[in-house]
């Protein structure tokens, strides 16, 4: 049987895209009241279901970035 779980959504820092009645978000997430860490998935539109996701801590998020600001680069480059 699963384990019960809780979460609390801390802040929403945004919607990346919608997809009929669900919204791939990022958010800041407290799972099981532990300290918030960053959360990209997929949520119904009233945060009760949720998709598969990734969580992120804060050194994590930094290091993420830092390597899509490098892809982004490269695609504007290849734009030009």
């Amino acid at each position: 049987m699963a384990k019960e779980f809780k979460y609390e959504i801390i802040n929403s820092i945004g919607v990346i895209s919608e997809n009929n009645s669900w919204k791939k978000e990022l958010n800041r997430i407290s799972w099981n009241g532990n300290e918030p860490k960053y959360d990209l998935r997929d949520w119904s539109d009233n945060h009760e279901k949720m998709g598969k996701g990734i969580t992120l801590t804060e050194e994590e998020l930094r290091a993420l970035k830092k390597i899509i600001d490098e892809e982004v680069k490269l695609l504007d480059e290849e734009i030009k």
